[in-house]
């Protein structure tokens, strides 16, 4: 049986081109692309893969139910 799962993803455009991708609810999944459509896809790629090795280890797959988003503003020096 499958079933649809939905991960928050955060591009970081990084200074020598590309895209960083992170999966802040898979720690360590992170992954890598040139332009935002590859790195898109790498990050869908890169979480298959991720609960792929979750579930073969019988380990239990997290979910973003009932997360809660938000950006916090905060003052810094300088």
């Amino acid at each position: 049986m499958m079933r649809s799962l939905n991960y928050q993803i955060f591009l970081r455009k990084e200074p020598e081109g590309g895209y960083t991708v992170i999966v802040p609810s898979l720690p360590g999944c992170v992954t890598y692309g040139e332009t935002v459509d590859e790195a898109i896809a790498m990050a869908r790629e890169a979480i298959e893969l991720y609960i792929e090795g979750m579930l073969a280890r019988g380990e239990e797959v997290p979910t973003e139910e009932g997360l809660l988003e938000y950006t916090l503003t905060v003052e810094v020096p300088g």
